[in-house]
């Protein structure tokens, strides 16, 4: 198995948008048909999607579940979703419809006997989000920055049996100024869960260096805004990530 590319579809009022740090009024409209979004990025080889609901996020519930609904139909592979997914019966609700991994965030630090639930409910379906600002984790569509670690809020899920942690680095997220692989990769040693790695993939570079860290812990990588402007072709990442 080699590290997974995940294309990122962000939705926003229906649409598919990039955000700069998490900052919902930084937003950059790239179309308006996420399913037609998710067919492109199939042609080009991609067979896992990353999907996120980000009025969900702020929300606490779906707020775009028509645009997942047409994405899920109309996407071969698997798709990861998150975004607002904090109760039992949302969680339950996507798996029913064909999502194949579900991305718990706020919840996880509020509530972390719902992950261990739900991990126990859909075995290898539990990604947990943990999302820093200078090491801190933040929650709530990053508005809020906590007193823990993103370290100590995973290993808190170390025996939980979830698939994975999805680490993004809120302060690079959607600027396009490098991947912290560093931060990424003491993540991946320092607990033994799968991570998935997030905000501010640049370009091929750091789809490389990924790569290179994949016996480390490093499961995938998820890029959005290098596709959607141009500096990242999706067939060239998926074809470095499988060569290392």
């Amino acid at each position: 198995m080699s590290l997974i590319v995940f294309p990122a579809i962000d939705l926003k009022g229906g649409q598919v948008v990039r955000l700069a740090e998490g900052d919902m009024d930084r937003a950059t409209v790239y179309g308006d048909d996420p399913a037609h979004q998710a067919e492109l990025f199939a042609t080009s080889g991609a067979q896992h999607l990353h999907v996120v609901d980000l009025d969900g996020a702020f929300a606490g519930r779906s707020v775009n579940g028509d645009a997942v609904r047409g994405i899920v139909s109309r996407f071969p592979g698997h798709v990861q979703l998150g975004g607002g997914i904090r109760t039992p019966e949302s969680v339950e609700q996507w798996f029913d419809l064909g999502v194949s991994r579900v991305v718990i965030g706020t919840a996880a630090l509020e509530n972390p006997d719902f992950v261990r639930d739900m991990a126990r409910a859909f075995p290898g379906g539990i990604v947990v989000a943990v999302d820093a600002r200078d090491g801190m984790v933040a929650t709530k569509g990053w508005a809020d920055v906590s007193t823990v670690t993103a370290t100590d809020l995973a290993r808190r899920f170390e025996d939980a049996g979830v698939a994975a942690l999805l680490f993004t680095d809120v302060g690079r997220d959607g600027l396009l100024k490098g991947c912290n692989v560093e931060a990424t990769v003491d993540l991946a040693r320092s607990v033994d869960i799968p991570v998935i790695a997030s905000g501010g993939v640049a370009g091929i570079g750091d789809i490389h260096m990924l790569a290179v860290h994949h016996r480390d812990g490093v499961e995938g990588v998820i890029t959005g805004r290098a596709l959607y402007d141009g500096r990242l072709d999706l067939a060239a990442a998926i074809s470095v990530a499988n060569a290392a």
